[in-house]
């Protein structure tokens, strides 16, 4: 989706999510849009563009994929005539590239299907459960030793400025044959098979390395990793943890581990003494998915977290859905007391976004803001995102201004 305004990508992106399509990429110009392009291994099944764009516009845009011989199935919305439309779209032709069609905004899933139906596009989409080509334990091994398996990062923001914070580093394995196949396909096959501890040091190392390549372009984030039930349970877990943050000069604050709420109900003992290590040594400590268990009070007053991290469950919608604003209200009161920074993720909508800022969460990550992405291609979302904090900031408020005083660091760039 290569559009400058965030609002109109937004709407697009719900369009297509509604329509099944789950990896969807996202630019704010044609010169961001030819940059992830040239990152991208496998080029996307369908390009959305807008015409009217600073910088490279939509016609210009779509000549520099013809001379980069970049011929990606294209929709070309705009508001503008049909006239300028159809002159575009016969350009598109002559230049012997696939057009779908020239849609006039506001686009509708009508719009969209119609475009695809009459040219026969199917979208790809990501492998369901039950369509998933078999993996086997030895694959995994292999996988894990050879880095296969490697961190996407997702931002998350500071939900006031929105200012870029920190990044989550989430597993995505790069299979040769197979292509990107997501956690839930192997990372309970890690923990049945006992694989689960390497892939949580080769994750933690990665992460690690790539915060020392942030921190010499002096952009320092904090970086959260996931870690499994199991891993609590080795004895020496902590000990390691630390000396590998020793090797890659580290420091410990800079490294966030993230433990679902209820992952440490068995072999208790280990488990509270790796977590209080942890915070002796510096980590931070996030309850990953709170709200989604049983057991959360129980693990706030025996865990000395320094982070709540509220589900999807209860942030995407809850400008709609009173008694999920009810419940999101509850949990953000409750870590202010506690003292916890607070982390909503799952934000998909602006509204969600604005009802976050109202109730006084702290920090938020999800779609809306930007998709998990490979390290090199957080630097172009960078750039697109500092243009968008004005639209993020607060709305003003009766006749004042928005808190938009804060200015992107020159220094911010990873």
């Amino acid at each position: 989706m290569v559009d400058d305004s965030a609002l109109q990508r937004l709407h697009t992106v719900g369009l297509m999510r509604e329509l099944g399509v789950e990896m969807i990429y996202e630019a704010g110009n044609g010169y961001e849009a030819l940059d992830l392009l040239a990152l991208l291994k496998l080029p996307p099944s369908l390009l959305i563009v807008d015409l009217e764009m600073p910088g490279m516009d939509g016609v210009e845009f779509i000549q520099q994929l013809q001379i980069r011989e970049i011929n990606v199935p294209l929709i070309v919305a705009s508001s503008r005539e049909n006239a300028l439309l159809a002159t575009v779209e016969s350009m598109i032709d002559a230049l012997g590239m696939q057009v779908l069609g020239a849609l006039q905004k506001p686009l509708n899933e009508e719009k969209i299907i119609a475009a695809l139906s009459a040219s026969n596009i199917k979208l790809s989409q990501p492998q369901k459960n039950e369509e998933m080509p078999s993996l086997s334990d030895t694959e995994l091994a292999a996988a894990i030793s050879g880095q296969q398996i490697i961190p996407y990062y997702q931002p998350k923001v500071d939900i006031r400025t929105g200012m870029l914070k920190g990044v989550e580093a989430l597993a995505r394995w790069q299979h040769p044959e197979k292509g990107m196949i997501a956690p839930v396909h192997f990372i309970g096959m890690a923990e049945q098979s006992g694989l689960i501890h390497e892939l949580t040091f080769s994750m933690l190392a990665q992460a690690m390395r790539q915060a020392v390549i942030w921190n010499t372009r002096g952009f320092s984030l904090k970086v959260a990793v996931n870690l499994s039930t199991l891993s609590l349970d080795i004895p020496d877990f902590g000990q390691r943890v630390a000396d590998m943050l020793s090797q890659h000069a580290l420091h410990a604050e800079q490294i966030v581990l993230e433990i679902t709420e209820s992952s440490v109900s068995t072999n208790l003992g280990n488990a509270l003494g790796t977590l209080a290590r942890f915070r002796l040594k510096g980590f931070g400590l996030s309850i990953d998915d709170y709200g989604t268990g049983f057991s959360s009070m129980q693990q706030l007053a025996r865990i000395p977290f320094t982070e709540l991290k509220i589900d999807r469950t209860f942030v995407h919608g809850a400008h709609a859905r009173p008694h999920l604003r009810v419940i999101l209200q509850s949990a953000l009161d409750l870590a202010k007391r506690l003292e916890l920074v607070t982390v909503a993720e799952g934000i998909e909508a602006l509204e969600d976004w604005r009802l976050l800022q109202e109730s006084g969460c702290m920090i938020g990550q999800g779609y809306l803001i930007g998709k998990p992405m490979p390290p090199e291609a957080l630097p172009i979302w960078l750039k697109g995102h500092h243009r968008r904090l004005p639209e993020l900031r607060p709305l003003v408020v009766g006749g004042g201004t928005a808190n938009n005083g804060v200015v992107p660091s020159g220094s911010e760039r990873p």
